[in-house]
């Protein structure tokens, strides 16, 4: 079972960490870097992520100020944001560009929250999904011959507890950015 266990687990860890980085990208109406992690510019010729290029800060609670490390590439950066289409123009002085998150609407609010619960219930039927891998992969082994029927019950039954945990981080982790979402 041991080995069930730790794969289990290797792969609700991961479920949970792309949850975390989708619900990265969604946002809230504070400024957060992690908003332009999927940003890519065109930079001679070639796709590169923003962070390669420059640094990302946030001087305001509403403001992400971003220092291209290459000040020609300011142009390139400002398209790039923009091709990301994450709903907030850029504004560039000749030195940095600002972003400023816009307070959001009741509507859209409303919308992100549908959406951060999307990507809770992807996530959760991730977890599902592996729940059924491990499970057939007990089975498996008990006609193979090398876990006895109380073993698998006990596998399978730690299996479900670790699930069921983890689609309670699932939960509180989808609550937590509703309630920034929420947060006037």
């Amino acid at each position: 079972m041991s080995h069930h266990k730790k794969t289990l687990e290797e792969r609700i860890a991961k479920t949970q960490e792309v949850l975390k980085e989708n619900l990265n990208t969604v946002r809230a109406g504070r400024a957060n870097p992690a908003l332009l992690d999927k940003v890519m510019v065109n930079y001679y010729g070639a796709p590169t992520p923003l962070k390669a290029l420059a640094n990302v800060s946030v001087p305001e609670p509403r403001t992400l100020l971003i220092s291209p490390f290459d000040s020609s590439a300011i142009a390139d950066i400002e398209h790039g944001i923009n091709e990301a289409n994450i709903g907030i123009n850029p504004s560039n002085d000749g030195k940095v560009i600002r972003l400023v998150i816009p307070q959001l609407s009741e509507e859209r609010r409303k919308e992100l929250n549908k959406t951060v619960k999307q990507y809770g219930e992807e996530a959760k039927v991730a977890v599902r999904n592996v729940r059924r891998d491990i499970n057939e992969g007990i089975k498996k082994s008990e006609k193979d011959g090398e876990l006895t029927e109380d073993d698998v019950k006990k596998a399978l039954d730690e299996t479900q507890k670790i699930v069921d945990k983890a689609i309670k981080a699932i939960d509180e982790i989808v609550e937590n950015k509703n309630k920034e979402i929420m947060e006037v």
